[in-house]
């Protein structure tokens, strides 16, 4: 029994946190899944400029319908918590009606008895016929209060029905607000249908090139397995130079005996600290804001996540990515996720551009980009451009970032450090 009370706790826990975002919260990600569905809207149609079906346009069909789904589910929760604000309204109004017609009835009251006593002469009456001082004080203090009472009454009433028509606009927008997103829901239905017809075509047609699909994946497999493998290279590279020098530095400031030595020993490994102050400062900040640093674009959507994913038509086929990659409108920047210093701008065959950016102990890498903006040794800030990622017309127009995050050799999901 105690079981069966604790799971129905439980339920109505998780019930009143699924239904505890307030309108304008809902309002909030209803327009910002707009702006994310308006982004991949825009994707897709570069891709419709070619007429083949590809595996980039089931990717970006896909991704939108994802984000249509979304947007309706959205929708629903808005409809569903402006009923609830609209009943909380409503409730509200039948309550302060109530009062507004005791206020009223009781200042009628007051009224009536005022008028029976409305001479000037039966108040002075009433105040000279007291039997001491005393008495006539307390007759004159309570016509005052009666004369302020009234006053408060009208000014309560006034109050009432001045809340009572801000709350009957506000009724009447909830009404409005919801009658419109109902309409944009049916719509996105029926764009989400569209959508899904076409998904199902473009999956049937793709898998009828598994031939050439599993050759395509093998050369973007290993242009991304020279890329990882250099940038690896290079970071390595970068960090074995740091370390020479701050041992180079650590022997030269060793003169004399019991001197401290400026470069001490980490607690965590026991080697010698390789960052300047300036360094360990942005490390630090660069680690604190996990979860919170900017998108290395500023729009699109991830069409590659980290770590080892299924082939999207292939079956039994995966694909091994060492970062993240971020579909974007043409004509997008790459933009810098902190501040730090460019360390390296490099090529390799098939990927373009690449930059790799120092923040302390952890590094930044930014690939398939022309147009580079910066330089090797410049600081640059967050949000900063870098360069503007490449459009490949041979495929459906794809924009397509390349992301990565290290600390020191270690490779990390950079998922879990960009804002959601």
């Amino acid at each position: 029994m105690r079981k069966i009370i604790y799971t129905f706790v439980l339920f109505l826990s998780v019930c009143t946190l699924a239904t505890g975002q307030s309108v304008e919260e809902l309002e909030r990600k209803r327009k910002e899944a707009l702006r994310q569905l308006e982004t991949t809207g825009k994707i897709l149609n570069e891709t419709r400029k070619n007429q083949r079906t590809t595996l980039n346009k089931l990717n970006v069909l896909t991704k939108n319908i994802k984000q249509r789904d979304n947007l309706i589910t959205t929708i629903a929760q808005e409809i569903n918590a402006l009923d609830r604000e609209m009943s909380k309204l409503n409730a509200e109004t039948r309550k302060m009606e109530r009062e507004l017609k005791e206020r009223k009835e009781e200042y009628a009251h007051t009224v009536r008895e005022t008028y029976v006593n409305r001479s000037i002469y039966n108040k002075i009456m009433f105040v000279l016929s007291s039997d001491n001082f005393d008495q006539s004080y307390r007759r004159l203090r309570y016509l005052q209060e009666f004369a302020n009472y009234r006053k408060h009454q009208a000014a309560e009433i006034e109050k009432t029905q001045a809340e009572l028509k801000a709350k009957a606009e506000q009724l009447e927008r909830h009404r409005q607000t919801q009658e419109e997103i109902r309409l944009k829901q049916e719509s996105e239905k029926k764009k989400l249908e569209v959508d899904k017809r076409k998904e199902d075509v473009a999956l049937g047609a793709l898998k009828k090139k598994e031939s050439s699909l599993r050759a395509e994946q093998r050369r973007q497999q290993r242009i991304a397995n020279e890329l990882n493998k250099k940038i690896e290279q290079i970071i390595a590279e970068e960090i074995r130079k740091q370390e020479e020098q701050a041992k180079a530095k650590a022997k030269k400031e060793e003169t004399k005996p019991g001197e401290k030595k400026t470069q001490q020993p980490t607690k965590a490994t026991g080697k010698e600290n390789t960052l300047t102050k300036e360094q360990q400062l942005i490390s630090g900040s660069f680690a604190s804001n996990a979860g919170r640093l900017p998108w290395p674009a500023e729009r699109g959507f991830i069409s590659g996540r980290f770590g080892v994913q299924p082939h999207p038509v292939l079956k039994y086929v995966t694909i091994n990515n060492k970062g993240i990659y971020i579909q974007t409108p043409a004509g997008t920047l790459a933009r810098a996720v902190f501040e730090g210093t460019v360390s390296k701008i490099f090529t390799v065959p098939g990927s373009n551009y690449a930059i790799i950016i120092q923040h302390g102990q952890y590094w930044s890498v930014y690939s398939n980009l022309t147009g580079v903006s910066v330089k090797v040794g410049q600081k640059v800030s967050a949000k900063q451009s870098l360069g503007r990622i490449y459009t490949d017309p041979d495929n459906d127009n794809k924009t397509e970032l390349y992301f990565q995050i290290w600390k020191e050799r270690n490779i990390l999901n950079p998922e879990s450090w960009i804002t959601r």
